[in-house]
């Protein structure tokens, strides 16, 4: 949930006189879907309070909502304000429509990313894929191709807010000084203290450990952008989840520990434990088949894989932060 939905949702519910609303400026290319509209209307229930940009009255979600009340015959529809500017209407329009409900067609969200892209030049590409529900590889094509869209700066604003350099050369060695010295650290802290994302220190970690240079050269990323090349990078750049020559025993002893977790009596007779111990099955019983995994996603969906894969890593991550910092403070 965005920061603007969090402040949307402690706003009160009103009832607001459909004909004072303005349906124009969806991010829904092709407008209302007749299916989804009738099901609508067809319900019983009650309809979800709608969110309407209060300076211009323009609708941001619930086109179908309202189109569904007047095909009840109802007049007046409840709703929540939102006070931001029109970009940011449309952000959240976006994001709404995208985390719920009837979701957007890909079209809807390209064309959406180039116009965040237009509006939000100091976004990241992640930030941006984020918002639209398309991989941040997506969205760099788009920036790169949208006219309009200002020269690249020195920065950007990731999807948590921080600004951070294009070019982190500097932070991938620091990064690579600070792990090296102590490699107790987490990737957060090394993130935070060089000055890059949590993804970025990941990279170096998996750097270091394999013995390739902390800073990607350039050459290096447009040949492992062709078709010939992709292959071959793909084999020499397995996936490092430990070192090579102390995966097969790391995931044994990863079995062995799980197995015991289960018998703990704290974790298998909680509702938060047993689904803890869920995924961390999970991990253990596909840990030896990950490089078959790895070689068989679909090409159409490895950008969109990897992305989520990167965003799962974080949540853990930032979990392992958490966990002894819990027990310290209880």
């Amino acid at each position: 949930m965005t920061p603007e939905e969090e402040d949307i949702n402690r706003q009160p519910v009103i009832e607001m006189e459909i004909s004072s609303l303005r349906l124009s400026g969806s991010p829904r290319l092709a407008g209302t879907d007749t299916v989804h509209l009738e099901a609508m209307a067809a319900a019983a229930q009650e309809l979800p309070p709608i969110v309407v940009h209060r300076p211009t009255m323009r609708v941001i979600d619930g086109t179908h909502r309202i189109q569904a009340a007047l095909r009840r015959g109802e007049t007046t529809i409840n709703g929540r304000y939102f006070d931001g500017s029109e970009d940011e209407a449309f952000v959240l329009s976006v994001w709404l429509n995208v985390s719920h409900g009837l979701p957007l067609a890909l079209a809807d969200r390209k064309r959406a990313a180039e116009r965040i892209a237009v509006s939000h030049p100091q976004w990241s590409d992640r930030r941006v894929a984020a918002v639209t529900g398309i991989s941040p590889g997506t969205v760099a094509d788009i920036r790169r191709r949208v006219n309009g869209v200002p020269a690249p700066e020195s920065s950007r604003i990731g999807q948590d807010g921080r600004v951070r350099p294009l070019d982190c050369s500097a932070g991938r060695l620091l990064a690579g000084q600070l792990m090296t010295e102590n490699p107790t650290l987490s990737l957060r802290q090394v993130a935070r203290a060089a000055a890059i994302s949590p993804e970025t220190a990941r990279d170096v970690r998996n750097r270091l450990h394999s013995g390739a240079d902390l800073v990607p050269s350039r050459r290096g990323r447009d040949t492992a952008a062709q078709p010939a090349a992709a292959g071959n990078d793909r084999d020499r750049n397995r996936l490092n989840l430990v070192r090579p020559v102390d995966r097969q025993e790391s995931v044994t002893e990863n079995a062995v520990v799980i197995k015991r977790l289960m018998g703990d009596p704290a974790l298998r007779y909680t509702d938060t434990g047993r689904n803890l111990l869920r995924l961390l099955s999970l991990h253990a019983h596909w840990a030896k088949e990950w490089e078959t995994i790895v070689d068989n996603v679909p090409p159409h969906c490895t950008d969109v894989v990897a992305d989520l894969a990167r965003q799962f890593a974080d949540l853990w991550a930032d979990f392992a932060t958490r966990v002894p910092r819990h027990r310290m403070a209880s």
